[in-house]
């Protein structure tokens, strides 16, 4: 079962930053890493993607945190950062890592971190 291990999470004024990170263990053999991302859910409100980065370098972002958000990828470690900066309050929510990856070229498979608390106070 891969383990996605997130920290960075916290309470922060509105205008400030916070750095998420996320490494994920594989426990054996495994293909390849496709994409890993950010996923977050406010309160009453459907889980959305943040951002998410390739294999190759390829990034999305969700329309209201460009600009604002960096997400970074480091292969050799199975990390990748999200770098949150002016914060806004409506950035509050739990976010999740995410990972898709390939057991072996016909199998793939997802997994999710447990989750981190990120607070912006107004």
């Amino acid at each position: 079962q891969v383990q996605l291990v997130e920290s960075g999470g916290g309470l922060v004024q509105a205008g400030g930053s916070l750095t998420l990170s996320c490494t994920a263990s594989f426990p054996g053999i495994f293909f390849s890493i496709e994409t890993m991302g950010w996923y977050r859910q406010a309160s009453g409100n459907q889980l959305e993607l943040v951002a998410s980065i390739t294999i190759g370098g390829s990034t999305t972002y969700t329309d209201s945190v460009k600009g604002r958000f960096a997400i970074s990828r480091v292969n050799a470690k199975n990390t990748i950062y999200l770098q949150m900066n002016s914060l806004r309050t409506e950035d509050t929510a739990v976010y999740y890592c995410n990972v898709n990856y390939y057991r072996t070229p016909d199998h793939p498979d997802v997994s999710w971190g447990q989750g981190t608390q990120v607070t912006v106070s107004s």
